[in-house]
């Protein structure tokens, strides 16, 4: 049987990653996520910009996870680990769940009670994950997991293990190498902090590289309610529709204010009120669906439009999509009406949808 060119971002981008011939690479062939160019929001922004979304939702458990984990995991194998560990608001979960089913090592989740989506929480379920609800918040879930792995035969695959970022950074890669060249900006959300800090590194590992020229601007985006970076302090009970970044107390915090300050960007906040907005504009004008949290990446786009952010400048702009609307489908049909009852009669029908 022939296998296929593509088996995923390990053997893609195996000179740039911290992996040998020793490494046995677990993976579900994730990455090579589409960048669509975003007609509508380009509109928006300025007649010499360009938006583009990076799609993450179209990895293989339906976030930008699986590009840390498949590393993670690939190399707690290669140190011989039979259990992994991680806190999770719920894609991290469904990630892990998967790649250690996968590799066939045990994986063990602590979620904040009440907190999680039911559809995040549903893939780890189904991987055979052992999942365990505590009474307490994400940033609780994480203290608990950090003290269980130093202290127990179990690795933690958070995004404070240094092989989660250095899989995300290859989204970076797969950006510069659609475009031929890095964006001029880069919009995304930030909750725990991992991905802004990994693609920031993974365009300056590029850079140095020459394989793109220049650097962009890294513009991050937390929701009001659960924005420590924005506010400089640790938000105790961090609230917003926003699950996947509902994190009062971001583990990669001072790696992400490195990337605004080195890139001459900025970290803001939205509310849940314009993610919501964004989350519908991205639904029905470019015919995407993502998660609320992905969906602050456009609600930050908007924001700085209206702000004139982007007047009299041109380039690129990419946004980051980082998990499938499917995550929260309890989300998307709380936002829309229920289809409407209709006799089985073709007259009222075709007056109804006006013809």
């Amino acid at each position: 049987m022939n296998e296929k060119k593509y088996k995923g971002i390990i053997q893609r981008y195996k000179k740039l990653l911290p992996v040998t011939e020793k490494t046995p690479v677990v993976t579900l062939n994730e990455g090579n996520t589409p960048l669509i160019y975003a007609g509508y929001l380009s509109k928006l922004a300025s007649k010499n910009m360009e938006v583009y979304l990076k799609y993450e939702g179209l990895n293989p458990t339906g976030s930008f996870k699986d590009r840390g984990m498949t590393l993670a995991i690939s190399k707690a194998c290669e140190e011989k680990a039979t259990a992994v560990m991680c806190a999770s608001t719920g894609n991290t979960s469904a990630s892990a769940a998967a790649y250690a089913a996968r590799a066939g090592i045990k994986c063990i989740v602590l979620i904040p009670s009440g907190a999680i989506a039911l559809g995040k929480l549903s893939q780890a379920l189904i991987h055979g994950a052992r999942v365990l609800a505590i009474k307490g918040n994400f940033d609780a879930a994480l203290d608990l997991v950090k003290k269980i792995t130093q202290h127990y035969p179990i690795k933690l695959v958070n995004s404070l293990n240094p092989y989660r970022i250095e899989g995300q950074k290859t989204a970076s890669f797969e950006i510069c190498d659609y475009l031929g060249d890095a964006p001029d900006f880069q919009i995304m959300p930030v909750g725990n902090a991992g991905n802004i800090t990994a693609y920031w590194k993974g365009y300056k590992q590029y850079k140095a590289l020459g394989l793109s020229r220049r650097l962009p601007a890294m513009l991050g985006f937390q929701a009001k309610g659960a924005a420590p970076i924005v506010k400089n302090e640790p938000i105790k009970d961090p609230e917003t529709i926003a699950t996947a970044i509902r994190i009062g107390n971001p583990a990669s915090w001072q790696t992400a204010v490195e990337a605004r300050n080195e890139s001459k960007g900025l970290i803001d906040m939205v509310s849940d009120a314009e993610i919501l907005q964004a989350y519908k504009i991205l639904a029905l004008k470019e015919g995407i669906f993502a998660e609320p949290a992905s969906a602050a990446s456009i609600a930050g786009l908007l924001k700085l439009i209206r702000k004139g952010y982007f007047k009299n400048k041109k380039g690129r702009i990419v946004c980051i999509l980082t998990g499938h609307g499917l995550k929260d489908p309890e989300r998307a049909i709380k936002t829309v009406k229920s289809p409407k009852l209709m006799a089985a009669n073709l007259k009222s029908i075709i007056k109804e949808i006006g013809y």
